[in-house]
Protein backbone atom coordinates (compact mmCIF):
# COMPACT_ATOMS: atom_id res chain seq x y z
CA UNK A 1 0.00 0.00 0.00
CA UNK A 2 1.15 3.88 -0.92
CA UNK A 3 3.61 4.86 2.00
CA UNK A 4 1.37 8.43 1.86
CA UNK A 5 -1.85 6.34 2.56
CA UNK A 6 -0.10 4.54 5.48
CA UNK A 7 1.03 7.63 7.21
CA UNK A 8 -1.97 9.67 6.80
CA UNK A 9 -4.10 10.29 9.94
CA UNK A 10 -7.19 9.15 9.96
CA UNK A 11 -9.26 6.92 12.11
CA UNK A 12 -10.10 4.41 8.96
CA UNK A 13 -6.78 4.15 8.10
CA UNK A 14 -5.50 3.03 11.59
CA UNK A 15 -8.20 0.45 11.61
CA UNK A 16 -7.07 -0.95 8.41
CA UNK A 17 -3.53 -1.28 9.51
CA UNK A 18 -4.87 -2.90 13.01
CA UNK A 19 -6.58 -5.20 11.72
CA UNK A 20 -3.80 -6.64 9.08
CA UNK A 21 -1.66 -6.48 11.97
CA UNK A 22 -3.62 -8.75 13.95
CA UNK A 23 -3.83 -11.04 10.82
CA UNK A 24 0.27 -11.09 10.89
CA UNK A 25 0.41 -11.44 14.86
CA UNK A 26 -2.12 -14.55 14.33
CA UNK A 27 0.17 -15.66 11.58
CA UNK A 28 3.33 -15.62 13.46
CA UNK A 29 1.83 -17.37 16.63
CA UNK A 30 0.48 -20.09 14.57
CA UNK A 31 3.80 -20.67 12.87
CA UNK A 32 5.49 -21.03 16.21
CA UNK A 33 3.30 -22.93 17.78
CA UNK A 34 3.52 -25.56 14.22
CA UNK A 35 7.13 -25.51 14.79
CA UNK A 36 7.88 -26.11 18.54
CA UNK A 37 5.29 -28.92 18.44
CA UNK A 38 5.19 -30.18 15.26
CA UNK A 39 8.87 -29.79 13.87
CA UNK A 40 10.34 -29.71 17.14
CA UNK A 41 12.25 -26.79 17.45
CA UNK A 42 13.03 -25.18 20.77
CA UNK A 43 11.13 -21.86 21.61
CA UNK A 44 14.41 -20.29 22.26
CA UNK A 45 15.85 -21.28 18.60
CA UNK A 46 12.83 -19.74 17.21
CA UNK A 47 13.00 -16.31 19.08
CA UNK A 48 16.54 -16.25 17.68
CA UNK A 49 15.34 -16.76 14.16
CA UNK A 50 12.26 -14.46 14.36
CA UNK A 51 14.51 -11.70 15.72
CA UNK A 52 16.73 -12.51 12.79
CA UNK A 53 14.34 -12.97 9.62
CA UNK A 54 12.74 -9.94 11.00
CA UNK A 55 14.80 -7.62 10.72
CA UNK A 56 15.33 -8.62 7.29
CA UNK A 57 12.08 -6.88 6.32
CA UNK A 58 13.92 -3.16 7.87
CA UNK A 59 16.67 -4.20 5.37
CA UNK A 60 14.84 -1.63 2.48
CA UNK A 61 14.25 1.17 5.06
CA UNK A 62 18.08 1.26 5.70
CA UNK A 63 19.14 1.24 2.21
CA UNK A 64 16.46 4.17 1.39
CA UNK A 65 17.42 6.35 4.37
CA UNK A 66 20.89 5.08 5.40
CA UNK A 67 21.76 4.88 9.48
CA UNK A 68 19.66 8.01 9.84
CA UNK A 69 16.83 5.28 11.03
CA UNK A 70 19.11 4.73 14.17
CA UNK A 71 19.38 8.31 15.13
CA UNK A 72 18.27 8.55 18.54
CA UNK A 73 19.13 10.38 22.30
CA UNK A 74 17.66 7.09 23.91
CA UNK A 75 20.34 3.96 23.54
CA UNK A 76 19.88 3.07 26.86
CA UNK A 77 15.89 2.97 27.17
CA UNK A 78 16.40 1.09 23.75
CA UNK A 79 18.89 -1.54 25.78
CA UNK A 80 16.38 -1.68 28.47
CA UNK A 81 13.57 -2.11 26.69
CA UNK A 82 15.24 -4.73 24.00
CA UNK A 83 15.89 -6.94 27.63
CA UNK A 84 12.78 -6.65 29.13
CA UNK A 85 11.21 -7.59 25.24
CA UNK A 86 13.04 -10.30 25.34
CA UNK A 87 12.59 -11.83 28.71
CA UNK A 88 8.55 -11.76 27.52
CA UNK A 89 9.47 -13.09 24.41
CA UNK A 90 10.42 -16.28 25.57
CA UNK A 91 8.46 -16.83 27.71
CA UNK A 92 5.50 -16.49 25.71
CA UNK A 93 6.95 -18.45 22.84
CA UNK A 94 7.48 -21.30 25.94
CA UNK A 95 3.57 -20.51 26.15
CA UNK A 96 3.01 -21.03 22.63
CA UNK A 97 4.36 -24.45 22.43
CA UNK A 98 2.39 -25.63 25.68
CA UNK A 99 -1.18 -23.86 25.48
CA UNK A 100 -3.74 -23.78 22.35
CA UNK A 101 -3.56 -20.73 20.34
CA UNK A 102 -6.94 -18.61 21.21
CA UNK A 103 -6.22 -19.32 25.27
CA UNK A 104 -2.69 -17.78 24.79
CA UNK A 105 -4.05 -14.84 22.75
CA UNK A 106 -7.17 -14.26 25.56
CA UNK A 107 -4.65 -14.71 28.29
CA UNK A 108 -2.41 -12.00 26.36
CA UNK A 109 -5.13 -9.19 26.63
CA UNK A 110 -3.97 -8.92 30.43
CA UNK A 111 -0.84 -6.68 29.49
CA UNK A 112 -2.38 -3.77 29.49
CA UNK A 113 -4.12 -4.17 33.13
CA UNK A 114 -0.71 -5.44 33.76
CA UNK A 115 0.69 -2.06 32.50
CA UNK A 116 -2.42 -0.05 34.61
CA UNK A 117 -1.46 -1.78 37.49
CA UNK A 118 2.47 -0.98 37.23
CA UNK A 119 1.14 2.95 36.54
CA UNK A 120 -0.48 3.09 39.98
CA UNK A 121 2.05 1.23 42.02
CA UNK A 122 5.57 1.99 40.71
CA UNK A 123 4.38 5.46 38.42
CA UNK A 124 2.05 6.63 41.32
CA UNK A 125 -0.52 7.87 39.14
CA UNK A 126 -3.95 9.09 40.49
CA UNK A 127 -6.07 6.45 41.53
CA UNK A 128 -9.71 6.48 39.78
CA UNK A 129 -12.63 3.60 41.13
CA UNK A 130 -13.58 2.98 37.98
CA UNK A 131 -9.91 2.20 36.96
CA UNK A 132 -9.74 -0.46 40.09
CA UNK A 133 -13.18 -1.70 39.13
CA UNK A 134 -11.57 -1.86 35.67
CA UNK A 135 -9.03 -3.89 37.36
CA UNK A 136 -10.68 -6.10 39.08
CA UNK A 137 -13.08 -7.38 36.33
CA UNK A 138 -9.98 -7.91 33.68
CA UNK A 139 -8.50 -10.28 36.54
CA UNK A 140 -11.59 -11.68 36.69
CA UNK A 141 -11.55 -12.66 32.86
CA UNK A 142 -7.91 -14.42 33.80
CA UNK A 143 -9.52 -16.82 36.41
CA UNK A 144 -12.41 -17.56 34.11
CA UNK A 145 -10.14 -18.73 31.54
CA UNK A 146 -7.42 -20.63 33.94
CA UNK A 147 -10.31 -21.36 36.71
CA UNK A 148 -8.08 -22.61 39.57
CA UNK A 149 -9.44 -25.44 41.56
CA UNK A 150 -11.89 -26.27 39.06
CA UNK A 151 -9.30 -27.78 36.63
CA UNK A 152 -5.28 -28.32 36.90
CA UNK A 153 -3.82 -24.77 35.94
CA UNK A 154 -1.95 -25.88 32.74
CA UNK A 155 2.17 -23.96 32.94
CA UNK A 156 1.47 -22.22 29.51
CA UNK A 157 -1.01 -20.25 30.95
CA UNK A 158 1.32 -19.14 33.91
CA UNK A 159 4.08 -18.45 30.82
CA UNK A 160 1.60 -16.09 29.45
CA UNK A 161 0.55 -14.23 32.65
CA UNK A 162 4.15 -14.04 33.69
CA UNK A 163 4.96 -12.57 29.81
CA UNK A 164 2.26 -10.35 30.20
CA UNK A 165 3.24 -8.59 33.70
CA UNK A 166 6.42 -8.33 31.92
CA UNK A 167 5.58 -6.93 28.76
CA UNK A 168 3.59 -4.09 30.51
CA UNK A 169 6.88 -2.48 31.82
CA UNK A 170 7.66 -2.38 27.99
CA UNK A 171 5.04 -0.47 27.34
CA UNK A 172 5.25 2.71 29.33
CA UNK A 173 9.06 2.74 27.80
CA UNK A 174 7.56 2.30 24.04
CA UNK A 175 5.38 4.87 25.06
CA UNK A 176 8.06 7.37 25.86
CA UNK A 177 10.33 6.57 23.04
CA UNK A 178 7.48 7.30 20.83
CA UNK A 179 7.59 11.05 22.03
CA UNK A 180 11.45 10.91 20.18
CA UNK A 181 11.46 8.24 17.62
CA UNK A 182 9.70 7.01 14.53
CA UNK A 183 7.65 3.19 14.91
CA UNK A 184 10.63 2.06 12.30
CA UNK A 185 13.45 3.52 14.59
CA UNK A 186 11.89 1.85 17.79
CA UNK A 187 11.26 -1.92 15.75
CA UNK A 188 14.83 -1.88 14.16
CA UNK A 189 16.61 -0.89 17.89
CA UNK A 190 14.38 -3.98 18.58
CA UNK A 191 15.19 -6.18 16.43
CA UNK A 192 19.22 -4.74 15.96
CA UNK A 193 19.45 -5.26 19.95
CA UNK A 194 17.50 -8.67 20.76
CA UNK A 195 18.80 -10.27 17.28
CA UNK A 196 22.18 -11.17 19.34
CA UNK A 197 20.75 -11.25 22.96
CA UNK A 198 18.39 -13.63 21.97
CA UNK A 199 21.34 -16.00 20.61
CA UNK A 200 22.68 -16.78 23.88
CA UNK A 201 19.75 -18.52 25.17
CA UNK A 202 19.54 -20.31 21.40
CA UNK A 203 22.83 -22.25 21.49
CA UNK A 204 21.89 -24.14 24.44
CA UNK A 205 19.05 -25.59 22.17
CA UNK A 206 20.40 -25.62 19.00
CA UNK A 207 19.52 -27.38 15.63
CA UNK A 208 20.35 -26.49 12.22
CA UNK A 209 17.13 -26.48 10.41
CA UNK A 210 15.67 -28.44 7.71
CA UNK A 211 14.50 -26.80 4.49
CA UNK A 212 10.55 -26.69 5.49
CA UNK A 213 11.68 -25.21 8.82
CA UNK A 214 13.82 -22.33 7.46
CA UNK A 215 10.58 -21.28 5.43
CA UNK A 216 8.63 -21.37 8.29
CA UNK A 217 11.29 -19.37 10.24
CA UNK A 218 11.61 -16.76 7.70
CA UNK A 219 7.72 -16.52 7.81
CA UNK A 220 7.55 -16.14 11.17
CA UNK A 221 10.55 -13.80 11.32
CA UNK A 222 8.86 -11.31 8.42
CA UNK A 223 5.10 -11.70 9.74
CA UNK A 224 6.08 -10.77 13.15
CA UNK A 225 8.31 -7.72 12.74
CA UNK A 226 5.65 -6.09 9.78
CA UNK A 227 2.98 -7.12 12.64
CA UNK A 228 5.22 -4.57 14.82
CA UNK A 229 5.51 -2.22 12.40
CA UNK A 230 1.59 -2.00 11.81
CA UNK A 231 0.60 -1.65 15.40
CA UNK A 232 3.01 1.19 16.18
CA UNK A 233 1.88 2.55 12.68
CA UNK A 234 -1.95 2.19 13.92
CA UNK A 235 -1.36 4.16 17.03
CA UNK A 236 0.32 7.12 15.53
CA UNK A 237 -2.33 7.93 12.98
CA UNK A 238 -5.45 7.10 14.96
CA UNK A 239 -6.62 7.23 18.62
CA UNK A 240 -6.22 4.40 20.46
CA UNK A 241 -10.16 4.47 21.53
CA UNK A 242 -10.52 4.48 17.56
CA UNK A 243 -8.02 1.49 16.66
CA UNK A 244 -7.47 -0.75 20.51
CA UNK A 245 -11.24 -2.36 19.50
CA UNK A 246 -10.12 -3.94 17.09
CA UNK A 247 -6.76 -5.32 18.83
CA UNK A 248 -10.04 -8.23 19.62
CA UNK A 249 -9.60 -9.76 16.42
CA UNK A 250 -6.21 -11.39 17.35
CA UNK A 251 -8.42 -13.89 19.57
CA UNK A 252 -10.68 -14.37 16.65
CA UNK A 253 -7.58 -15.14 14.14
CA UNK A 254 -5.86 -17.51 17.01
CA UNK A 255 -9.42 -19.60 17.55
CA UNK A 256 -9.49 -19.99 13.37
CA UNK A 257 -6.10 -21.26 12.78
CA UNK A 258 -5.76 -23.13 16.13
CA UNK A 259 -9.28 -24.86 14.62
CA UNK A 260 -8.02 -25.36 11.28
CA UNK A 261 -4.30 -26.40 11.64
CA UNK A 262 -4.16 -27.80 14.84
CA UNK A 263 -8.13 -29.23 15.86
CA UNK A 264 -7.89 -27.12 18.71
CA UNK A 265 -11.21 -25.98 19.76
CA UNK A 266 -11.33 -22.95 22.68
CA UNK A 267 -14.14 -23.87 25.42
CA UNK A 268 -16.50 -20.98 26.57
CA UNK A 269 -14.38 -19.97 29.32
CA UNK A 270 -12.22 -18.91 26.76
CA UNK A 271 -14.35 -16.61 24.64
CA UNK A 272 -15.95 -15.30 28.09
CA UNK A 273 -12.79 -14.65 29.82
CA UNK A 274 -11.37 -13.22 26.59
CA UNK A 275 -14.05 -11.20 26.33
CA UNK A 276 -13.89 -9.80 29.80
CA UNK A 277 -10.39 -8.95 29.79
CA UNK A 278 -10.43 -6.85 26.36
CA UNK A 279 -13.24 -5.38 27.31
CA UNK A 280 -11.77 -4.05 30.76
CA UNK A 281 -8.83 -3.10 29.17
CA UNK A 282 -10.84 -0.76 26.46
CA UNK A 283 -12.88 0.55 28.80
CA UNK A 284 -9.56 1.85 30.52
CA UNK A 285 -8.76 3.20 27.49
CA UNK A 286 -11.22 4.71 26.75
CA UNK A 287 -11.27 6.69 30.12
CA UNK A 288 -8.15 7.56 29.96
CA UNK A 289 -8.67 9.34 27.05
CA UNK A 290 -11.72 11.61 28.45
CA UNK A 291 -10.26 12.16 31.86
CA UNK A 292 -8.72 15.48 32.12
CA UNK A 293 -4.72 15.17 33.61
CA UNK A 294 -2.01 16.75 33.11
CA UNK A 295 0.32 16.97 30.12
CA UNK A 296 2.96 14.66 31.88
CA UNK A 297 0.86 12.46 33.54
CA UNK A 298 -1.74 11.87 30.41
CA UNK A 299 1.40 10.84 28.47
CA UNK A 300 2.13 8.10 31.10
CA UNK A 301 -1.36 7.26 30.62
CA UNK A 302 -1.80 6.65 27.16
CA UNK A 303 0.70 3.94 27.96
CA UNK A 304 -1.45 1.97 29.65
CA UNK A 305 -3.70 0.68 26.31
CA UNK A 306 -0.82 0.83 24.07
CA UNK A 307 -0.18 -3.15 24.54
CA UNK A 308 -1.00 -3.69 20.87
CA UNK A 309 2.41 -1.80 19.68
CA UNK A 310 3.70 -5.51 19.91
CA UNK A 311 2.44 -7.33 22.65
CA UNK A 312 4.00 -9.84 24.66
CA UNK A 313 4.37 -11.97 21.40
CA UNK A 314 6.24 -9.52 19.40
Amino acid sequence: MPSTFLSRPSPLVGILIMVASTVAFAGMHAGVRYLSIEQHLHPFEIAFFRNFFGFLVLVPWFVQKGLSLLRTQRFGLHTVRALINLVAMLLFFVALSLTPLAQVQALGFTAPLFATLLAVLVLREKVFLWRWGALIVGFIGALIIIRPGLKIIDVGSLFVLSSAAIWAGTIIIIKILSRTDSSVTITAYMVLLMTPLSLIPAVFYWQWPDFEQWLWLVFVGMSGTLAQLGMAQAFRVAEATAVLPFDFMKLVWGAAIGYLLFAEVPDVGVWIGGTTIFAAATYIAYRESQTKVKPATASLSDTKVTHSESGPGP
